[in-house]
């Protein structure tokens, strides 16, 4: 179907982008999905991925991670909780990032030692039952 489509990716904190495109590829919770000019109106949510977006022959790049897809016949909207533009992106920054989660798990992995939390019940603890056991002839 001849035509363009408006995308636009919003976050939390701005509209990072709202452009005329022929085609956009996102990546749905379910697998990828694509949307051409007059696609079914649909919903979707996102996983981390590559959101995709062609105008002309020119294809470009941009990250999403989680969120979620609105689309209409003439019109995609992506809510997503963080994007980047892939020319944006500082990838030494991206690196430092992957890395740090992994050294804070260890540390919530393995908390220092402290003393033991004592008691706030008000009631002694339970005292074993040390009365003689009879047997009784059955099996």
């Amino acid at each position: 179907m001849a035509g363009k489509l408006l995308l636009e990716v919003v976050t939390p904190d701005k509209l990072l982008l709202s452009q005329q495109v022929d085609e956009v590829i996102a990546p749905g919770s379910e697998g990828e999905f694509g949307v051409l000019p007059g696609h079914c109106h649909f919903l979707s949510t996102l996983r981390i991925g590559e959101l995709r977006y062609r105008v002309g022959d020119q294809t470009n790049h941009m990250a999403v991670l989680w969120g979620y897809a609105e689309v209409t016949p003439t019109k995609v909207t992506i809510m997503a909780e963080i994007a980047e533009k892939a020319e944006d992106i500082d990838v030494e920054g991206a690196q430092a990032a992957v890395e740090r989660p992994s050294s804070i798990s260890r540390l919530v992995a393995c908390p220092p030692k402290s003393k033991k939390l004592k008691s706030v019940s008000k009631s002694p603890p339970p005292q074993e039952d040390r009365r003689p056991r009879h047997k009784t002839g059955h099996s």
